[in-house]
């Protein structure tokens, strides 16, 4: 199974609001080092994907910060960018200037491009796994992963 489709089988899962977390958010976020109780309001984007790495044996960051990510397999331009890469995103105003891993950032899988918009299918979009629309301008970068 490609990393995209298994991503895609996750399409719709939820935070839950209040007390109550969604286990396998938890769950990803201890497989960055986190907390297993961790709640699943924390951003999640970079641990859903380590998850989804995870369970297909793929290289993975290890990390929760998105921006983790541009460390991990093979940089790709946006032009010769396939479904399922690796597409690491600047996030809002808190980004200004800041080019290191620890600065605030989004990651999922590339899922196209058109209009001068890149698409993302990825976790905590909205705080649910879906497909956003987001500027090319917020590309970091663009990263291939090969199996193990």
């Amino acid at each position: 199974m490609r990393l995209y489709e298994l991503a895609q089988r996750f399409y719709g899962m939820r935070e839950i609001a209040g007390d109550q977390h969604n286990g396998f958010i938890q769950w990803a976020h201890s497989l960055c080092g986190l907390d297993p109780e961790t709640a699943d309001e924390v951003s999640w984007c970079s641990s859903f994907l380590n998850a989804v790495c995870w369970i297909l044996r793929l290289p993975r960051s290890k990390s929760a910060k998105a921006r983790s990510w541009l460390a991990i397999g093979l940089p790709v331009n946006l032009l010769h960018a396939r479904e399922g890469d690796v597409i690491i995103l600047k996030r809002g105003a808190m980004d200004a200037g800041r080019d290191d891993l620890e600065a605030p950032g989004h990651v999922g899988l590339f899922a196209g491009v058109e209009d001068g918009k890149v698409f993302v299918l990825g976790g905590n979009q909205s705080d649910a796994v879906n497909v956003k629309s987001f500027p090319i301008s917020k590309i970091l970068g663009i990263r291939r992963l090969s199996p193990l």
